[in-house]
């Protein structure tokens, strides 16, 4: 008979496999392709691009690229599949039986399932009504726990939400363990906290290039932290665990990013735009963000969402068992045609029920 570790039968399994949407709004991914400035230089760099190799100037190349802009040493910075491989191997790296893990609920659901599997015990910390972050008994929770690890997702998925920079230093400033700041939507925000690194050393800030970027097929993340920390959390990884082409991939897109600037300016008017239009339906909520995502409230959410997928339209349903986000739906920002049909079809769902 095969034995397993403890716990693992009470994980969820993720096979990687989703309907094909005609408008994919379900997944907070970029729904554009690349700028076609971009995608030329990436096409004719990937066409030379050698795969007989195992990475590595490709690898020393976008970390040192990182690190000039940051300003910080190149030691400061660490690469990962996506940052939800740097936010696991920082579970990792803090975690371990008897270790406790505090974060924001609702937030990313996988912190408590990043916990679990580092054997640490996850310890969620209610928003309030309006899912905001009350700061202080925060981090009130954080000491009086003992806590090894905090984790805060700014702005927060899949709430839209965000703190302050002078927020997140006085975090930073207030607890004793280490503190990851996830940083996956920060562009669309305008507000990082990369820079805060340099004055607190428990500081840990993940970043993507899945989001603004579009790159969430590549999955590449990088972490800012002080040379040391990111020393110790490197351990958990494996060698050669970066791949050639989506190295090559976030090259390119970070030598160009300001081929971006035009994209990021349109989602966030779209999100205002679709804002403004989703408050204006009865009995629906919107809550503010600063994302490339809305989260709506709906007393029959769960309707909407069957409806809204016979039309073709991939939107993101929290289960009732979830009871912070009972009756929401997230929806990420498309194109202008698209937000348009998205609007359409929730306005006709809403007139029939009403």
């Amino acid at each position: 008979m095969l034995t397993y570790r403890n716990g693992l039968d009470r994980m969820p399994t993720y096979d990687g496999t989703e309907k094909n949407y005609r408008i994919k709004v379900n997944a907070n991914e970029s729904t554009m392709g690349l700028p076609p400035a971009v995608e030329e230089r990436l096409m004719n760099r990937l066409a030379l691009q050698p795969l007989n190799r195992y990475p590595g100037e490709e690898h020393r190349s976008l970390v040192e690229q990182l690190a000039k802009d940051f300003s910080v040493d190149a030691a400061q910075i660490l690469l990962g599949n996506g940052s939800s491989e740097i936010i696991e191997k920082v579970f990792h790296a803090f975690g371990g039986a008897g270790k406790k893990v505090v974060f924001p609920r609702p937030s990313f659901s996988m912190y408590k399932i990043y916990a679990n599997a580092a054997e640490s015990e996850g310890v969620p910390f209610d928003l309030d009504e309006n899912f905001d972050l009350d700061v202080d008994a925060f981090v009130a929770a954080v000491n009086r726990t003992g806590a090894n690890l905090a984790v805060i997702c700014n702005p927060n998925n899949p709430t839209g939400n965000a703190l302050t920079p002078a927020q997140v230093e006085h975090i930073a400033a207030s607890i004793d363990c280490a503190f990851l700041l996830d940083e996956a939507y920060v562009e669309f925000y305008g507000e990082s906290c990369a820079e805060l690194v340099a004055k607190h050393p428990n500081l840990l800030v993940a970043r993507t290039f899945s989001k603004a970027f579009g790159l969430a097929g590549a999955r590449v993340g990088y972490m800012l932290a002080q040379a040391d920390v990111a020393s110790m959390v490197k351990k958990t990884f494996m060698p050669y665990y970066m791949n050639v082409l989506s190295l090559a991939a976030a090259d390119i897109v970070w030598q160009m990013r300001s081929e971006f600037l035009p994209r990021l300016q349109m989602i966030t008017a779209e999100r205002e735009r679709m804002r403004k239009e989703l408050s204006k339906i009865r009995g629906l909520k919107v809550f503010p963000s600063q994302t490339n995502f809305l989260l709506i409230r709906h007393p029959r959410a769960e309707e909407l969402e069957y409806f809204l997928d016979a039309q073709g339209i991939g939107v993101r349903y929290f289960s009732p068992t979830n009871a912070e986000l009972f009756n929401c739906l997230r929806i990420s920002i498309g194109t202008p045609t698209e937000n348009d049909e998205v609007l359409a079809a929730i306005k006709n769902f809403s007139e029939v029920w009403q």
